[in-house]
């Protein structure tokens, strides 16, 4: 089961997937945790080029090259092989991210990104995608009162975000079986509660049972 948390910055992603990943291991089912750009030795590389503020010269259009040259990466060394052993990959921004962020907040052709999208991930699409929604002036003030480091796409205006956030609830509106919105606007455990319950919803309605057993 491929399940992806995707949202607009300052949601809660990256600290809501690692306390998901531990309540499904709790659960007995064999998860492997991952994120995007990254989750191999060579898309870790890709990403620091990515996020460097430095590199304020980068195209849109070699962005998204190097996002996609990261994501080919991840599906074949690690995403691919893990679905095929069983496991449940939870994933941290996926090709959604491209067409938000790229796409609606770019402004780059759509079509071209979904034919790119395709190529990178050889069609693989998730299973599941959790929405963590926020008001994108809130989600950014997180970020910056949490004291984390400010990427590249961080220092975007704050229009480039609206568009970004606007741009997954098209995508979420375009697949509602795939996408499940979740409010991150509240404190981390309601947050978590709400993910924990969907994705178990999602595995029992798959047939998909914990794989290990469980000795009390």
């Amino acid at each position: 089961m491929f399940i992806t948390l995707e949202g607009p910055e300052g949601s809660g992603k990256s600290s809501q997937i690692g306390l998901l990943a531990e309540f499904l291991r709790a659960q007995g089912y064999d998860v492997l945790q991952t994120r995007e750009p990254g989750g191999t030795r060579i898309g870790d590389q890709i990403r620091a080029c990515l996020h460097d503020v430095a590199n304020t010269e980068m195209t849109a259009v070699t962005e998204v090259l190097l996002y996609a040259a990261s994501r080919a990466q991840h599906v074949d060394e690690l995403i691919r092989p893990a679905l095929q052993a069983g496991k449940v990959v939870l994933c941290d921004r996926f090709a959604d991210s491209t067409i938000a962020y790229q796409g609606y907040g770019r402004g780059l052709n759509l079509d071209n990104l979904h034919t790119l999208t395709r190529i990178a991930t050889g069609g693989l699409k998730p299973h599941l995608t959790l929405l963590l929604d926020i008001d994108v002036e809130r989600g950014l003030a997180r970020r910056t009162m949490g004291g984390e480091e400010m990427n590249r796409l961080d220092l975007e205006a704050v229009s480039f975000h609206q568009r970004v956030r606007q741009g997954y609830h098209t995508l979420a509106a375009a697949e509602p079986g795939r996408w499940i919105i979740v409010d991150a606007d509240r404190p981390v455990g309601e947050v978590q509660q709400d993910l924990g319950t969907a994705v178990l919803a999602h595995l029992a309605t798959n047939h998909i049972k914990p794989t290990q057993i469980k000795f009390t």
